[in-house]
């Protein structure tokens, strides 16, 4: 999957940016625009679908879908670097997503968030191995999904200059870091809280 969204970046890229790509954004036609949003919507739509298909539990589900999502990411990034020699260093913008907005950003922001969805699938998964599974209450979900879309909203940032096809801002880190710390967190604190439990049990 990382391969194939590597594919049709490459192909958009020669057609709309054969000099390379940069900022600012150059219009497409409103016919590829809505390609593009059926193809990440499908993309996220298989992904969830891995997540779902390779655990019975909510919370294993999530881990799955973390762990898939977390190494597409990377994986793609990867093999743009391999096709295309892009990103050229570590703080070079993307575009990264287009629902419902136009999500950007230095590449390596999603990179650290995918590192961490990993970490933390796969912690999730040890902890049901060790028959020790994380209990997260309701308030830790609130509080994660807070998190994200904190994280989230720092991608939004610049949205109204990509749709204006203007140069954007600095990307705020602030806000960036504010969210995956609160995530972060969060994630630990359920993890303590139940690991308590299950040695008090």
């Amino acid at each position: 999957m990382a391969f194939l969204e590597a594919a049709v970046v490459v192909y958009l890229r020669e057609l709309y940016y054969p000099e390379g790509f940069s900022f600012p954004l150059k219009m497409i036609p409103m016919k590829i625009y809505a390609v593009e949003l059926g193809r990440e919507a499908a993309t996220i739509i298989m992904l969830a679908a891995i997540g779902w298909l390779s655990a019975k539990s909510f919370l294993n589900r999530f881990a799955s879908f973390a762990i898939a999502f977390g190494v597409w990411d990377i994986f793609y990034y990867l093999f743009l670097k391999i096709t295309l020699n892009w990103p050229s260093n570590i703080l070079d913008w993307d575009l990264l997503f287009l629902i419902p907005l136009p999500w950007v950003g230095p590449f390596i922001a999603p990179v650290i968030v995918s590192i961490f969805l990993i970490m933390a699938g796969l912690h999730i998964w040890l902890r049901e191995a060790q028959k020790n599974p994380i209990i997260a209450s309701k308030w830790h979900w609130i509080l994660e999904g807070l998190a994200g879309l904190i994280i989230i909203g720092s991608f939004l940032t610049n949205a109204k200059a990509m749709i204006n096809q203007t140069l954007p801002s600095p990307f705020h880190w602030e806000i960036f870091f504010i969210g995956l710390l609160l995530g972060i967190d969060v994630f630990y604190h359920a993890t303590k809280k139940s690991k308590i439990l299950g040695t008090v049990a």
